[in-house]
């Protein structure tokens, strides 16, 4: 029998990421879950073409202080709207790393029954320069993922 008491939903704050935590609250309503939404940003760098080079430990510190603020306000304002019953605990998570590393990493840590996450249906040569975090995570992940795309990405 499935069951998914606890699921993550990585969440970038796009309209792709902001559906899959729709669809999250839809199965953890059937499962009374725990919905954890974790944001994940990398490090701030500074890119050159061909180089990429680490900033100065002060700037670089100011930087990620100023992103985990800015995504601690975003988060706060996106589970503030959403609608969760009684049997529903839902909570936000901030994380700096390698998106995929700790998407995978935190779900086998804390044992996560389901990952939901949007994919913003990349093909091409930006699906082959960037990757997809969700293809690497579904590759890597010890749970079951979920994927959820916009309605008409990738069409075409």
């Amino acid at each position: 029998m499935f069951g998914a008491a606890k699921i993550l939903v990585p969440m970038d704050f796009s309209a792709c990421s902001r559906l899959a935590l729709d669809y999250a609250v839809f199965f953890a309503r059937h499962f009374g879950s725990q919905i954890d939404v974790l944001h994940v940003w990398e490090p701030p760098r500074y890119v050159i073409p061909e180089v990429t080079v680490q900033l100065p430990g002060e700037i670089r510190q100011s930087l990620a202080d100023f992103a985990r603020v800015e995504a601690g306000k975003e988060m706060d304002q996106l589970l503030a709207g959403v609608v969760v019953p009684s049997n529903v605990q839902l909570r936000g998570r901030l994380e700096s790393g390698d998106p995929t590393e700790t998407v995978v990493e935190l779900a086998a840590k804390e044992a996560f029954d389901l990952v939901v996450m949007g994919t913003h249906g990349r093909t091409g040569l930006s699906h082959v320069f960037l990757g997809s975090v969700a293809e690497k995570v579904v590759r890597r992940a010890a749970c079951p993922v979920l994927t959820i795309r916009q309605p008409g990405a990738g069409a075409g």
